[in-house]
This record gives C-alpha cells, structure tokens and sequence, in this order.
C-alpha cells in the first residue's frame, strides 16, 4: 500500500513537472505581437485606445533585427495594467498595399501610435530595443502632462539633455489650460511635458512669476524661455522653434539624436558643416560658423555642425570625401546640394550669401561614367542621364534600384531577358540606375522604394510600370507604350 502511495506520488510529480515544461513551453512559443492585415486591420484598431503598430517587410534587415526586440516588449507589456498592445502588418503584401498608403509608410520598418480607435495617428519616436520601447509606451499611454508638486517631480522630469515644456497655471482650468493640455496630446510623442501650480518648484528662470506661461527647458543654447501666447498655433510655433539649437551637432552623443532628426526633418534649407573638431583653428571655424547662424535666424535656413568621425554615412550619402574638410553642404528644400570643400573660417559668411543669391551652381553626385557598357542592361548614372534618356531619342526602360534590395536582385535577371530580347532593336534601350549613389535630378522621377521603374517613349512620353514583373509583361507594356524613333536632326530642333 505504502509502495502504491509512493509511485502515485511519483507519477503525480512527474506530471506536474511535464505540465510546467509543456506551460513554460507554451508561452514561449506564444507570440504577443497582433499580426494584423486587410481583413482584421479596422476591427481591431477600433476596439483599442491606445495601440502600437510596426509595419515591415519580411525581406529588411532593419525588421529583422527589430523582430525579436519588439516581440520581448510585447510580452512585458501584456502584464502591464491595463495591457498595452502591439501589433504589426506586412506591407509588402500587396494585399496591404491600400493601409500602407493610407499610413504613409514610405520605408521599413515604419512604427506608428494610433490612439482612439485610430482616430489619432503619431510617429513612434522611441527606442527600438526591448527595455526602451518598454519605457517609452508606458509614457506614451500615461496623462500627456504631468503635475509638479515638489521640486522632486520637476528633478524627475527635467534634465540637462532634453527638451521639456512646462506650464504654469494659478489653477488648473481655464481657456490658457485645455490649450495647453490639447498642445501637450498632440505633441506627446516628441517632448515631454509637465504642468505646476507654483513655479518655484523649477529649475532655473525666474521662481517668482505667476502663470499662465509655459516656460520651456532646453540643454543649449539659452537654457529656458518663458512664452505667454495661448493661441495653439503661435505655441506650437514657439515650441518648434525654441526646440532647434543654433547649431545643431552631429557626434556619436546619442542625446544630439533627436535634435540632429528635428534638424532634418526642418522644411528650411540646411547647412552643413563637417569637421575634425579637435583640430587646431576649430574654434576659429566654429565661432564664424555661428555668426552666419544668427544672421540666418529665421530666414529659411537651418545649421548643422558634423563631426568627422560620427559623419562617415553622410559622407557616402553625399558623395564627398574626408579629405575635403573643412567642407560645408546646403541642401535646398528642392533637393538640390551645394558644396564647398577646404573652406577656411573667412570662406562661410561670403559663400552661404552667394547662395541665398542663386550664385552658387548645384553639385550633383555621380558615379564615374563606365569606359565599357556593353552589358545588355545598360548602366545610366547622374552625369549620362539627359544624354542617354533625354537626348537618345530612344523608348527607354530604366530601373531606378540600390544594390542592397532584394526586390531588385530578383528583377535584375528579368530586366537581362528583356534587354536580350531588344538587343537588336536599336529603338529600344534597356537601362539601370543606381539611385543610392547618383542624384535624380528630374522631377518626372518619383522614387520613393525599390526598385522603381520608368518608361520614358521615343517622343517623350514618361510613365512608371506597375505591371507585373516578368518579361513577358514587361515586353508587352513597352510594345504598347513605345513610338517611332525620333530622328537626330528633328531632336537637335526640339532641344
């Protein structure tokens, strides 16, 4: 009897330990990231207030790496109270090609806060690892503003390294109050905001005013402002612009990350200077620099100042090289760039004037053009693109690609077959761009992904293809698109 008691409870331990593997077992296996598409998108969304969604693209890397990060935070943040959800869409489906676009999703992974049932849609601006994405939805769900009591509630809110705006009320209603608290929902995802009685419990600035004001904390520059304009446009103005340094600095400081991502996100031409800033003479620079900074305050052009070292992927972007610093770039709000390299501290007030002046001839960024380029597909880049699209006289397919996309690498063996069927016709030319290493400098080109593709007819004609991606499909679009060659004499009258 004793033995049969013994082997029960064996058993029972037994079953019990399988039962805790196979629970454990399970809830690793569970995955506490929504997958939502076309089909369950709408009915979803609407029955959350507060929701997180990542729209990605099996295929990118930036997803991938992002996949198992946003699946831990997932799993934290469904033991929070009350839960907070996260979700994603694949929007290379093209099944969900219509919620991309009404989305705006112009890359991947693109990550978006939709509040209200999705009635209020922000960019999600936070960490893309587990904990800070943790950190950052939990804010991000909470009270927009947050009441300062003590001076220990402002010591946690504000720090040297961010921006936050704080207002100052004698109670808290009031016209100047639900304008503030409206400004505070809607520009959550970028500052962070707090709310007090009593403006003692502050750092820095005047202790002893009296509100309504919003005083604005900022670590450059002058380091508060106080604001009294209640109006939502003229605050949200004021906010904007205080925000932005001077000069805003590019270093491997990741706290200059969001002002150095406000500066690009500026609808102002920008400037930018790239410099070893610990080179003697610097200061020189650097004190020049900020003068013609003050004197373009406010005149449509922001300023940016770029260490060497943490500036190398701009230095691709744009096509120049380390040995050309000193070196200012503008970038015009219509694309265009224009550079001066070697400069000395005397060179940047004359030149950026000469700019404003439309003195300054633009730079384009080009690939060298190839000494051979007998390859079926032929290579066009920036300084060949009016000679061998615009001027040929030819119906032309180009394909605008980067060499990292994968959509693109399984087209380039299609766009060979296709370029091999027309290899005789001498009418019909069959070409590739790489837009990651050459300016697109004509505004009939709209790329905005990879690869895209173009058909430009014999008599000018341009259209994209959206067709399907095979050669048969193609070959057919350009039979029914192209024209008869334009012949060299009528093409010199027309240009």
């Amino acid at each position: 009897m004793a033995r049969s008691v013994c082997v029960w409870f064996a058993l029972a331990a037994i079953v019990c330990s399988l039962s805790a593997i196979s629970a454990e077992e399970s809830s690793e296996s569970k995955e506490f990231v929504l997958t939502l598409d076309h089909s369950n998108f709408t009915d979803t969304v609407s029955k959350h207030d507060f929701i997180v969604l990542e729209f990605y693209a099996p295929w990118c890397g930036h997803c991938k790496h992002l996949a198992p990060e946003y699946e831990k935070a997932a799993s934290i943040l469904s033991k929070h109270d009350p839960p907070i959800f996260l979700a994603k869409v694949d929007a290379d489906d093209e099944a969900n090609k219509d919620l991309a676009s009404q989305y705006d999703v112009k890359g991947y992974p693109t990550l978006q806060i939709l509040r209200n049932g999705g009635k209020n849609v922000q960019e999600y601006k936070g960490p893309r690892e587990a904990d800070g994405i943790v950190e950052y939805l939990k804010k991000q769900s909470g009270l927009a503003s947050v009441e300062i009591k003590l001076t220990e509630d402002a010591s946690n809110l504000i720090d040297d390294k961010k921006i936050v705006i704080v207002g100052v009320f004698p109670k808290f209603s009031g016209e100047e109050f639900e304008s503030y608290m409206a400004l505070a929902e809607k520009l959550r995802s970028d500052y962070d905001f707090g709310h007090t009685l009593d403006a003692k419990q502050l750092p820095r600035g005047e202790s002893s005013v009296v509100g309504p004001l919003v005083r604005l904390f900022k670590p450059f520059d002058e380091l508060v402002v106080d604001f009294k304009d209640f109006k939502p446009e003229a605050l949200e103005k004021f906010i904007e612009e205080s925000s932005i340094p001077l000069v805003t600095l590019f270093n491997n400081d990741p706290s200059n990350h969001p002002f150095v991502a406000k500066f690009y996100n500026s609808p102002n031409a920008k400037a930018m200077l790239f410099a070893d800033l610990s080179t003697e003479g610097f200061d020189s620079l650097l004190s020049k620099y900020r003068e013609v900074a003050e004197q373009y305050k406010g005149k449509g052009i922001s300023f940016l100042l770029g260490d060497v070292e943490a500036s190398q992927a701009a230095f691709q972007y744009f096509g120049v090289e380390e040995s050309q610093v000193p070196l200012i770039i503008i970038q015009s709000d219509d694309g265009k760039k224009y550079f001066k390299p070697n400069l000395k501290a005397d060179d940047i007030a004359p030149w950026v004037k000469d700019f404003k002046e439309g003195k300054v001839v633009p730079y384009v960024k080009s690939e060298p053009i190839p000494k051979e380029n007998n390859k079926p597909v032929k290579v066009v880049v920036a300084d060949t693109l009016q000679d061998m699209v615009f001027k040929s006289g030819k119906n032309v397919l180009l394909e605008f690609y980067a060499p990292w996309c994968g959509h693109c690498k399984k087209l380039a063996p299609i766009l060979d077959e296709v370029a091999v069927h027309y290899e005789k016709d001498a009418d019909v030319l069959i070409a590739k761009f790489d837009a990651t290493s050459n300016d697109i400098l004509d505004e009939n080109f709209d790329v905005r992904g990879y690869p895209t593709v173009y058909f430009r007819s014999a008599n000018g004609n341009i259209t994209p293809y959206l067709g399907n991606r095979t050669k048969e499909d193609i070959v057919d679009f350009i039979k029914k698109n192209r024209d008869k060659p334009v012949h060299q004499e009528s093409l010199k009258d027309e240009l």
